[in-house]
């Protein structure tokens, strides 16, 4: 049986070095790390990478629960991956080892409540964002885009839908939001929606 860690943390500026030092001490030898959000997981290549490697018999060790998915359906489908594999689940911080029917319930509990934090979460910083507008202090992010800017290009210096996007580094559609007659009529001559 081989134990390997998987640690992970949500953004760049948070550290690594708790969670590999722990899973180190639990004796595995390797650990995969890497530093994308919990709440998806799509996009986090080191534990795909670790999903492939695994073996039936091999233990996959983790610090807590929310640092492998912070969703009950991403936990349960890689809870059924590595079930599939015949791989166990070993949870330094926690009681969690699905070797066992303890272990298995505990996981499955951690992991409704893992999913239960991250709406609360996600309602509080909505209701942040309410309270917020209603001050008029909130405004939502600042335009990546300059109307003024999209409309004189498309009637001073006669570019296209697609020179303008390309020129500002923006999508088309952007575009289309600050021309509607490029919508409604057919544009200019010489100029290609």
């Amino acid at each position: 049986m081989t134990l390997y860690g998987y640690a992970r943390v949500s953004t760049g500026d948070q550290d690594l070095a708790l969670q590999e030092a722990a899973l180190r001490s639990a004796g595995c030898q390797v650990t995969r790390s890497e530093k994308k959000t919990g709440t998806q997981r799509e996009g986090r290549t080191e534990l795909d990478i670790l999903l492939q490697f695994l073996r039936p018999g091999d233990t996959l060790v983790i610090t807590r629960i929310d640092r492998l998915a912070r969703s009950l359906k991403d936990l349960q489908d890689i809870m059924h991956e590595l079930k599939s594999k015949g791989v166990t689940l070993k949870a330094t911080e926690q009681p969690v080892d699905t070797s066992t029917a303890a272990g298995k319930a505990f996981f499955d509990m951690l992991g409704v409540f893992a999913e239960f934090e991250t709406n609360l979460r996600r309602e509080r910083q909505m209701e942040g964002i309410a309270a917020a507008k209603e001050r008029g202090v909130y405004t939502g992010r600042k335009p990546k885009i300059d109307p003024d800017e999209v409309r004189r290009l498309f009637s001073e210096e006669n570019l296209s839908s697609t020179a303008i996007a390309k020129r500002l580094k923006v999508a088309r559609s952007s575009v289309y939001r600050f021309l509607p007659e490029l919508q409604t009529v057919s544009s200019p001559a010489g100029k290609e929606a």
